[in-house]
């Protein structure tokens, strides 16, 4: 009796709709699994690399050290990538005409869209398989809950058929039916706690990178400003000897 009300007697004895629904249940579940550990790996490797990037940014003397750094070594997270293309920036923003769109605004206007270019893309970037999570954590419950429903369909059916409503004909084919829910709610719990945890992430992250914007925006822009304002002086000091 116990062997005809386990799972396994559930599974061999269900039929083509509700095999449809496991297949799809499983495929979530694998999907969400998947997503959960590459992304927790990939987002742990980033902020560690972030991290030694960051301590080794504000160790450089200026902004030709920094260049010369991150020419060295392929940037490796969004915090090296956005100061390399802070860096590219400012180093194209001379090389546009009046004439070019690009240059509209000068080259702090220029800067700024390449920086907030970046911050778009890595913003992009982290979202990146929060949408299967999304439809695993809201979808998979309804998929379970329609599988129950077929499934206790179809063992009132049969209980008609056979005439016998008694108790321990009714509690097995609908106690084996729930499975189905139980089954949508361990695929959906996973993938909604995730998917919470890595858009709290995200805000987290991005409003770092955003700050880390701001701070690389005033350091590139005030530096060569600076830079623009020494060199004169130092041609008339080498003109005057």
């Amino acid at each position: 009796m116990a062997n005809e009300l386990g799972v396994a007697n559930f599974i061999a004895n269900v039929d083509t709709v509700g095999k449809a629904v496991l297949v799809f249940l499983l495929i979530l579940s694998i999907a969400s699994w998947y997503l959960i550990v590459t992304k927790s790996l990939a987002n742990w490797l980033e902020a560690k690399r972030a991290k030694e990037f960051l301590t080794k940014f504000w160790q450089h003397q200026s902004i030709d050290s920094l260049s010369g750094s991150l020419k060295q070594t392929k940037p490796d997270n969004a915090f090296a990538k956005l100061a390399a293309e802070g860096l590219t920036a400012m180093r194209n923003s001379n090389g546009y005409g009046a004439h070019k769109l690009a240059a509209a605004g000068g080259t702090s206007e220029f800067m700024t869209r390449a920086i907030r270019n970046g911050i778009d893309q890595e913003s992009a970037r982290s979202e990146n398989g929060l949408t299967i999570l999304a439809s695993a954590g809201s979808a998979s419950p309804y998929v379970g809950l329609f599988g129950t429903v077929w499934a206790i369909y179809h063992a009132l059916v049969n209980i008609g058929l056979s005439g016998q409503g008694t108790l321990d004909k009714v509690a097995g084919p609908v106690g084996e039916a729930l499975i189905m829910t139980a089954i949508g709610l361990a695929v959906a719990i996973p993938a909604v706690f995730a998917y919470n945890a890595f858009n709290r992430r995200n805000r987290m992250w991005l409003a770092k990178l955003d700050a880390f914007a701001h701070d690389l925006f005033v350091m590139l822009t005030v530096g060569n400003v600076a830079d623009e304002k020494v060199k004169p002086e130092l041609k008339s000091v080498g003109d005057v000897s």
